[in-house]
């Protein structure tokens, strides 16, 4: 299936097909161009291989695992490269990996001679229900999450539904997470799938809907100035938490899980989520010193000099963009969850 995201200034395609990292060429034009194929340690070596061998020109470079791998260091370490190999604005990196590749890999190309061409090869459901879509870029800075980035939309998306075979049961539920929060907002058919507890048999219609209804958003909100926020439904809680337990002790997903129940402003809207969440084996927590997430908090790119822009629900497809004060905030974490 091809959805497209359709842009002003710019417009893409959405492929979301089995084995449709073996199809590159069939979607781009690659003549005459050299591409630098970025993965990780984490990712299968075949995925980048299989990607490099239909290309022209290609060189891979491949990153430890983890969330620390978004940083300054290895941002640096990529210009080099690209550098090096006397690549072009006419050129080409690809992003083979979950979000942080493609965050790291995507902010690479933006600000390389001010911007060379980009694709999405998001092999994780994370990465692919959320991040691959909607042209945010970024790198983590002093502990804190995403704070140097760029908007920068890719010339092309693959989503190869395939790959997910090889993750485990917390990779994939942690990009379902993702998903349930886009259910939340933007579309009961899709929580009423979490609802059923029919995730699993139903993971493809899950990543669909999730795709098309970011898509959706982006389209009429590209740079997150009002409608995009909504995305943020958990994220304003979900960072910090991520930041407090050093990136690495606890997953995107897992960290904005918890941040959805805070803001969920129903109580039985909130049992029922949590329920949920159970379902898909996340752990929540209240355990974490309010202080310190609040010292994160600030910093947050999402943040005002006092105020900050949150998503409280009230229900399904029912949810408030609100600009509220730290303080609020911090009464908000008061909230057993």
């Amino acid at each position: 299936m091809e959805l497209t995201v359709n842009l002003k200034d710019k417009s893409y395609p959405i492929i979301v097909e089995r084995n449709a990292r073996l199809t590159l060429r069939k979607h781009y034009d690659f003549t005459g161009k050299k591409a630098l194929v970025v993965t990780d340690e984490g990712v299968p070596d075949i995925y980048a291989l299989e990607v490099q061998m239909q290309l022209p020109e290609a060189y891979v470079v491949t990153l430890p695992q983890g969330e620390k791998s978004k940083s300054l260091e290895n941002y640096v370490k990529l210009q080099k490269e690209l550098l090096e190999h006397h690549f072009s604005r006419d050129d080409v990196v690809i992003a083979v990996g979950g979000g942080v590749i493609g965050d790291l890999a995507g902010f690479v190309a933006s600000t390389y001679k001010r911007g060379i061409h980009f694709i999405n090869i998001p092999t994780t459901s994370l990465s692919q229900i959320d991040s691959s879509i909607g042209g945010k870029t970024a790198i983590d800075f002093e502990n804190t999450k995403n704070i140097i980035g760029t908007f920068y939309q890719p010339e092309l998306v693959l989503v190869d539904l395939n790959v997910l075979n090889t993750l485990e049961d917390r990779q994939l539920n942690n990009g379902l997470v993702e998903a349930l929060k886009m259910g939340i907002c933007l579309d009961k058919n899709l929580y009423k799938i979490f609802q059923e507890n029919k995730q699993y048999e139903k993971l493809d219609e899950v990543i669909l809907k999730s795709i098309d209804a970011k898509r959706q958003v982006v389209e009429k909100d590209e740079k997150e100035e009002n409608l995009r926020k909504v995305l943020n439904f958990g994220h304003t809680i979900g960072h910090p938490l991520e930041s407090f337990f050093e990136m690495n002790g606890l997953l995107h997903g897992e960290g904005v899980a918890s941040g959805m129940l805070f803001m969920i402003e129903d109580k039985a809207l909130r049992a029922e989520v949590k329920s949920i969440l159970t379902n898909l084996g996340i752990k929540v927590t209240n355990d974490f010193d309010r202080k310190k997430i609040m010292e994160y908090l600030v910093n947050d790119k999402k943040a005002g000099h006092n105020t900050i822009d949150i998503v409280l629900v009230n229900g399904i497809e029912n949810y408030e963009i609100k600009k509220v004060t730290f303080k609020e905030v911090e009464n908000i974490l008061e909230r057993k969850i």
